[in-house]
């Protein structure tokens, strides 16, 4: 099967595995779910307010005829929430990873422990103040790099043809690749694996990455999809992470059909250096 299959496959593994463990899959939603009210607060307050913003923002404008002054200021109102979407959807998975990082954690933590041959789950170490501040430090490096693209795709979005086309496909791609990158960190960051080296990893793989995280991408743009998707997406990312690490993966314990193990070939270069 492709990489891109691979990918897919990973994705619906970890949905599976949620939905065989109700008690990891319920405590999972509790991060989704305050990061969705923290969002939609924020979104609705924009929505009623964000006129007024860029109003205060154009004061250029207000010697502006009739009709080009309510053209202009609608136009910016309109790309400005355009951008807190983009912003919100790039950046939910980052945020909810960090809120509910003890959670997440814990949900990896079983995932590796039912799919290792010998039942080991791999630990950092460190407390877990030292794993939050990683967390974030590494989501916020995630997010700007996020950033630059989506403004670079805003701006192509502009070009005829194209940017209604082609420049919407690229950039549920690159959306797929920056919440695969989000997902894998969990259990990348308990092996002490650093930002730079799982990029290394995810780039190596492209494929991979793109069959898991850009249909997640898509999914993710329905309202609350991405809450209950959440906890199955962590539980698939640690099994992609196992892969991408060359660490075998015994199938009867991600797909209970007792089926025999199966060892991924690692990349080349993959090994993970200490922190």
């Amino acid at each position: 099967m492709s990489d891109l299959g691979v990918g897919f496959r990973y994705l619906l593994k970890g949905q599976r595995w949620v939905a065989r463990h109700g008690r990891s899959y319920g405590f999972g939603l509790v991060p989704g779910l305050i990061t969705l009210v923290l969002y939609a607060a924020a979104l609705v307050a924009l929505a009623l307010w964000g006129e007024d913003a860029v109003t205060w923002a154009t004061p250029f404008a207000d010697g502006w005829s009739s009709p080009w002054v309510g053209l202009f200021r609608g136009f910016l109102t309109a790309v400005l929430f355009a951008l807190a979407l983009l912003l919100a959807v790039v950046t939910f998975t980052a945020v909810t990873l960090l809120i509910g990082q003890p959670f997440y954690e814990n949900l990896s933590e079983k995932v590796d422990r039912d799919v290792s041959p010998d039942g080991h789950a791999p630990e950092s170490g460190l407390p877990l103040w030292r794993e939050l501040w990683i967390s974030a430090r590494d989501s916020l490096r995630i997010v700007v790099r996020a950033a630059l693209w989506g403004v670079l795709l805003f701006a192509c979005g502009f070009i005829p043809v194209v940017g209604q086309t082609v420049v919407p496909v690229i950039g549920f791609f690159v959306t797929g690749f920056f919440l695969t990158e989000e997902l894998t960190s969990v259990a990348l960051q308990r092996r002490s694996v650093e930002l730079r080296t799982r990029l290394g990893l995810l780039r190596s793989r492209k494929t991979l990455v793109w069959g898991f995280g850009t249909p997640l991408a898509v999914a993710f743009l329905v309202p609350f999809v991405a809450v209950f998707l959440m906890p199955g997406a962590v539980a698939g990312a640690t099994l992609m992470a196992r892969d991408l690490l060359g660490e075998e993966i015994r199938e009867d314990g991600a797909e209970g059909d007792g089926a025999v193990t199966t060892p991924p070939q690692p990349p080349s270069g993959s090994s993970a250096p200490a922190r």
